[in-house]
C-alpha cells in the first residue's frame, strides 16, 4: 500500500469517526517504539485508533492484518504518547480501536487491546 493510499483511508477514517463524535488528537504520531495513526478523544477517553485497508481481500481481510503482536506495539506506543502529553495512563479512561477498510466497506472495532 503507498503512502498516498494509507493517507486516503486515514483521512476516511476520521471523518467517519468525527462524524461519531469523535474529536481529533493526533495523527501520524511517532516515538522510537512504533507509530499511532490516529488519536482521539470519545467524550473524556483518549482513543487509540489503528487503520488497516485493504484494496481486494484475496491475502486477506484488513482485520486479519492487526496481530496481537501490532497490537502490543501499539500499546507501548500508546503508552509514550500519554507520557508526553502529560496524561496519566492509571487515572485517564483509555481506549484502542481498529478502523478496518476492506474496499469500500468501513468496520469500527472498539476496545481491541
Amino acid at each position: 500500500m503507498s503512502k498516498l493510499q494509507g493517507n486516503a483511508a486515514e483521512d476516511q477514517a476520521c471523518e467517519f469517526l468525527e462524524k461519531q463524535g469523535l474529536c481529533l488528537l493526533s495523527r501520524n504520531y511517532h516515538t522510537r517504539r512504533g507509530e499511532l495513526d490516529i488519536v482521539m478523544k470519545d467524550g473524556q477517553t483518549i482513543v487509540c485508533i489503528e487503520v488497516k485497508y485493504r484494496k481486494k481481500s484475496q491475502f486477506g481481510s484488513a482485520l486479519e492484518f492487526v496481530t496481537a503482536r501490532k497490537l502490543q506495539r501499539i500499546q507501548a506506543a500508546f503508552g509514550f504518547y500519554l507520557l508526553d502529553n502529560g496524561l496519566n495512563p492509571a487515572s485517564t479512561p483509555l481506549r484502542i480501536d481498529v478502523i478496518a477498510i476492506d474496499g469500500e466497506k468501513l468496520q469500527w472495532l472498539r476496545n481491541v487491546g
